[in-house]
């Protein structure tokens, strides 16, 4: 398998700003070949046209990574924060047809739990039923705008401690079949597998052909191959599901483990990873070049 293999920015630092293009050729350095850029905020003073110039200069490619919140919610109770997420997923195909870019991921539904500062609250079974009903409605408005400008939504189930919209594989294959249309795929994170799914190649096989993309994480968030996820069994349940898009690593768990650090949140590097990334990155490629190889 000869998967693109990529790193998302929030590895070097965040926000990434119009000061920060230089990473794009530091990936590249270190053996990447996209990287995975949040979705610009205006606060971000980062002009697109510089984006697209600097990833290309250093011949790399990006996806898009969607930063939703309750405010941009096409799953809540309240009418405006519903409309606040069709509008902005609208807007991140914008984003992303001026940038070249042909997949935006994560959870679009657009309700985080404990990083949006809120706690998980009761729901009855209507209440459920009705948050499903409007996360579907609100995907089946964005999907063909995003299939018109050429690009694919990626619906990523997160952890239970994270949502409670969509955390399974099997979820996110309910929502996107009932969807039913090719601008929405499914996004899959190892990470949160390791907590939901009683198999992750198991679940990689089952999603199959609706994998849009993928992000390879370690249990802990750490570099790939200091964990237990065992990467040549998920490579090769993507070489079953015929998956051929990009691979995002995401290990931004820093060496400190204090105790009372806040470990869910982000926290900039505070030494230089180069080694730690390119080993990871060789974890990952070996266990591409397995995949295909009889057992």
């Amino acid at each position: 398998m000869d998967n693109p293999v990529g790193i998302i920015s929030m590895q070097f630092t965040r926000p990434f700003t119009g000061k920060d293009l230089h990473y794009f050729a530091k990936a590249a350095d270190l053996g990447f070949d996209f990287v995975e850029l949040l979705v610009p905020e205006p606060e971000d003073f980062l002009p697109l046209a510089d984006v697209r110039a600097a990833a290309a200069d250093a011949g790399l490619f990006l996806v898009l990574a969607a930063r939703v919140n309750p405010w941009r919610s096409i799953a809540s109770d309240d009418v405006a924060n519903r409309q606040g997420g069709i509008d902005y997923l609208k807007q991140t195909v914008d984003v992303a047809a001026e940038l070249g870019v042909a997949v935006v991921g994560g959870p679009l539904y657009g309700e985080p739990m404990v990083f949006a500062g809120r706690p998980p609250v009761p729901r009855s079974d209507a209440d459920i039923a009705t948050r499903a009903a409007r996360t579907i409605d609100g995907l089946a408005q964005v999907a063909p705008v995003a299939r018109g400008a050429g690009v694919v939504f990626g619906l990523e189930p997160l952890n239970r401690f994270e949502t409670d919209i969509v955390s399974t594989t099997r979820q996110a294959i309910e929502v996107v079949d009932a969807v039913g249309d090719a601008g929405l795929g499914i996004m899959l994170d190892t990470f949160h597998m390791n907590m939901e799914e009683r198999s992750i190649p198991d679940a990689i096989r089952l999603a199959g052909n609706r994998i849009v993309h993928f992000q390879a994480n370690e249990n802990h968030r750490g570099h790939a191959g200091t964990g237990h996820i065992d990467w040549p069994a998920v490579m090769r349940a993507l070489h079953h599901a015929g998956y051929t898009g990009p691979i995002a690593l995401e290990p931004f768990r820093r060496a400190d483990d204090r105790v009372a650090l806040p470990i869910a949140h982000w926290r900039a590097p505070q030494e230089d990873e180069s080694d730690k990334l390119r080993a990871g990155l060789g974890v990952i490629r070996n266990a591409l070049a397995l995949a295909g190889v009889d057992q």
